[in-house]
């Protein structure tokens, strides 16, 4: 196990750098903006506050009236390790999630990737929406998520009424 002062310094030593500070505010100014886009275009879905994470994923939940009142949400997660945009399917509880992973295993969910359950696992379904996403061109990634996000919940909103 490495020594929490070497990782520490190490965290000083790459800030200093000053590269992480920057790419961290695009990140959270895109997830800003991504959530407003979405909000003003869909103003009838649920959406929940930015959650910033601790650099492993920047997420928001956005959900249909459809899927909240079945106590799922979908969220639109940035995973930093990875660099990509995914679409998961989650439950408002762990029970819920454990719950519909049972149901689902069951059936058919075609491209999609099904959980396990367990510890640290907050999906259902997940599906990535932008692999290699490129922020120098903010509005068509804006409209590559709005688009992958409600062709998922369109697929996911089939599964679960299926």
């Amino acid at each position: 196990m490495e020594s929490l002062d070497k990782l520490l310094q190490e965290y000083r030593r790459q800030l200093r750098k000053g590269y992480i500070q920057k790419a961290y505010k695009v990140i959270m100014a895109f997830m800003s903006s991504l959530k407003s886009f979405l909000e003003n275009m869909y103003p009838e879905y649920y959406t929940s506050a930015l959650y910033f994470g601790y650099m492993d994923m920047t997420y928001f939940a956005f959900t249909p009236p459809e899927i909240k009142e079945k106590k799922l949400k979908i969220a639109i997660v940035y995973l930093h390790e990875e660099g990509r945009f995914e679409a998961w399917l989650g439950g408002n509880n762990r029970g819920i999630q454990a719950e519909y992973i049972e149901k689902l295993s069951k059936r058919n969910i075609g491209k999609y990737k099904l959980s396990e359950f367990g510890p640290g696992v907050d999906s259902i379904i997940e599906s990535i929406l932008v692999d290699q996403p490129n922020f120098d061109n903010i509005e068509e990634l804006k409209d590559q998520i709005e688009k992958g996000t409600t062709a998922f919940i369109d697929d996911i909103t089939r599964l679960l009424n299926g």
